[in-house]
């Protein structure tokens, strides 16, 4: 017979295992490594586990249990919005034994807190939920710019979408509604639901590959002025890009530890805002807006755009919906509006399915390619 668990025990079990892949994810990589600066761009990998604990003393321990935090004199250093990544690694952070230590005393903190007054309405353990399954794969981009090996969660082989990205299915326009709708948790970038009008478009039944990209590199792509606007040709031009991150150039790739020939039917990764307009210029076609990406998603039809395993850059700028409410705070999405962070949609192999739903909205600067992030094109009908 099953024995059927609390609503506190569930909630408990799920968290833990987010803990448990957390853990297993960095359980290979020395300490040294953990609290090195690998890139400017990056979090030291053990600031990542010292803030995932302090956002969940705040926010479980505190905000919703009610007690003292457990290291009140940690919030200033985990705090993500004012401790700037550039600069984290002079913090006074916790070093590795004892950020493991933060964490497994701010759980048990939270397992009694939530055995005593319950999950509420959830949200607040959802949200602490999402929020370290986000992490794990922010880790995972620090340990690809690494280069570390030794971690025990790496890309899955899969088999090929079919399709070398060029090939295009037809959308009917019409109204559509985007957005996340009032039940349910979502982030409050994802709301209110709205409806719009599209035009009817074209969109990539799947993600643009390695071979597609390939054949753009070697046909001049990094080379021809034309493709690119002014800001990201001065980007391309002062870092000397001429293919995507984590490829050699000659015919390889970073992934699993090593190096490996190229794949050429799994779907180009990498590659930052600039470059994917660059490539969809190429083909004479653009990037999706995201109106048209969560349309394309959510369009229940047979022929329709399969999922990637990959982030997929679309035309549009980060911004609020309209009547955009802040929740639970404004530093989570409201500060980032309007400040040239370009929308990221669909999610990585690296992605939880929890998170990555397709309403979610991710968003980065046009130069970033440590993230997980490909290309799928878009024409006007």
């Amino acid at each position: 017979m099953t024995t059927r668990l609390s609503p506190a025990e569930d909630t408990i079990d799920r968290l833990d295992a987010a803990r448990e892949g957390t853990l297993a994810l960095v359980a290979g990589i020395a300490d040294a490594e953990l609290e090195r600066v690998h890139s400017t761009l990056m979090s030291p990998l053990v600031w990542d586990l010292g803030h995932i604990a302090a956002f969940e003393d705040l926010w479980l321990v505190h905000r919703h249990g009610g007690e003292p935090m457990v290291r009140r004199d940690l919030a200033e250093v985990y705090d993500a919005f004012e401790t700037p990544r550039a600069g984290r690694g002079e913090l006074p952070f916790l070093r590795a034994p004892q950020a493991r230590e933060y964490l497994a005393e701010v759980r048990a903190r939270t397992r009694k807190a939530t055995e005593r007054v319950g999950p509420g309405d959830g949200v607040r353990h959802e949200l602490v939920l999402r929020h370290e399954l986000q992490h794990a794969e922010t880790m995972l981009q620090t340990i690809g710019l690494a280069r570390l090996e030794g971690c025990a969660r790496l890309e899955p082989d899969r088999p090929a979408p079919g399709s070398d990205g060029l090939d295009l299915v037809d959308v009917p326009g019409g109204e559509a509604s985007i957005g996340a709708g009032e039940a349910g948790f979502a982030y409050d970038n994802e709301r209110p639901r709205h409806r719009v009008r599209l035009r009817p478009f074209r969109i990539g039944r799947a993600p643009v590959t390695n071979a597609t990209w390939l054949g753009f590199a070697e046909g001049g792509g990094y080379r021809r002025r034309e493709w690119w606007t002014d800001e990201a040709w001065h980007w391309k031009e002062q870092y000397d890009i001429t293919h995507p991150l984590h490829w050699s150039g000659d015919g390889r790739e970073w992934r699993a530890g090593r190096w490996e020939p190229l794949r050429p039917d799994r779907p180009v990764v990498h590659v930052s805002w600039f470059e994917a307009d660059a490539f969809a210029r190429a083909h004479g076609a653009r990037l999706p807006t995201e109106a048209e990406w969560e349309r394309a998603a959510t369009w229940d039809q047979g022929t329709g755009p399969t999922t990637g395993r990959v982030w997929e850059w679309t035309a549009s700028e980060f911004s609020g919906y309209p009547g955009f409410a802040a929740f639970p705070y404004r530093e989570y999405s409201e500060v980032f509006f309007d400040s040239g962070y370009r929308v990221l949609r669909g999610g990585s192999w690296a992605s939880s399915p929890r998170v990555a739903t397709a309403t979610f909205r991710n968003w980065d600067l046009p130069p970033r390619r440590q993230i997980f992030a490909g290309v799928r094109i878009a024409r006007d009908a």
